[in-house]
């Protein structure tokens, strides 16, 4: 069974390294969560390295600079890879008629790669990176435009795995509710950001770029996704802090706290079997 612990300072001397999701752990996609950047500080301060790995289809330098804007400090991390940033090898693979399925802030996935844009009905790939207005759009909303993908066997890259995501107070559905309503709609679908292995492989090597090697006990995942932070890190082989007041706190809150025999219930009926457990990372 997962260990509740109060404070992440006593765990951070069993890790050498921190593989840290961000939406629903470092801040909500509209505040931070200014504990949270406190502790990664702290275990920085300790000599960890921290290395922040999210589902997110920007390019690494346009979250850091959206973390900046929501006020997380720069000194919670030394490195950050998106799931953008591993999507990008799966769309130089090919085809190259790209059509871009969400919104355009989302472009410069595409910048510097050997591939075209093009209107939905001349593409032979589909890079989704969301929705056009995920304020009150459902995957629903496009079954015309993916039937049409379907019957000409275009295949989705998806760029941002996640189902849905908090913004604020509220759960925003991801580009990962568009494949999975793709897949069944019978498309074919790519994927690397969590909980697949290549952002991991990508995630541990940017931090061998920063201390150079270190054994794979000695790394920690921590992350509130189930399908995502969770499944990945585990299937890795990682140590994981689970984070219970993200995503999946309904599941499992009783009178505003999370409630620990109905978290573990919860745990064992996902089969899921994280290390450690706290409500809010701090």
């Amino acid at each position: 069974m997962a260990k509740r612990i109060a404070n992440f300072s006593e765990i951070t001397d069993r890790y050498d390294v921190l593989l840290c999701d961000v939406w629903g752990v470092v801040h909500n996609g509209v505040d931070p969560f200014p504990k949270a950047g406190e502790a990664l500080q702290a275990a920085r301060a300790a000599g960890l390295t921290v290395v922040l790995i999210t589902n997110s289809p920007r390019v690494s330098w346009q979250v850091v600079e959206q973390l900046r804007q929501i006020g997380v400090p720069d000194g919670a991390y030394d490195r950050i890879v998106t799931s953008g940033d591993v999507t990008r090898a799966l769309i130089a693979q090919g085809p190259r008629e790209v059509f871009l399925l969400g919104p355009e802030r989302d472009s410069p996935i595409l910048e510097g790669l050997d591939v075209e844009r093009a209107a939905a009905g001349e593409a032979t790939s589909v890079v989704c990176t969301g929705f056009f207005d995920d304020e009150t759009q459902t995957p629903e909303d496009y079954t015309d435009m993916l039937l049409e993908f379907k019957s000409r066997n275009v295949p989705m890259i998806c760029a941002n795995p996640d189902l849905v995501v908090e913004r604020g107070h509220r759960i925003i559905p991801c580009a990962g509710a568009m494949a999975a309503y793709y897949e069944q709609l019978g498309g074919s679908t790519r994927i690397a950001g969590k909980p697949h292995r290549p952002i991991y492989e990508a995630t541990l090597a940017s931090a061998r770029e920063v201390r150079g090697d270190f054994p794979i006990d000695r790394v920690l995942a921590i992350g509130d996704g189930m399908p995502t932070d969770v499944r990945g890190a585990l299937n890795y082989g990682l140590d994981l802090l689970y984070i219970s007041g993200g995503i999946h706190a309904k599941e499992y809150t009783l009178n505003g706290e999370t409630d620990e025999a109905i978290l573990h219930a919860y745990l064992e009926r996902e089969r899921a079997a994280p290390k450690w457990w706290m409500p809010r990372l701090a």
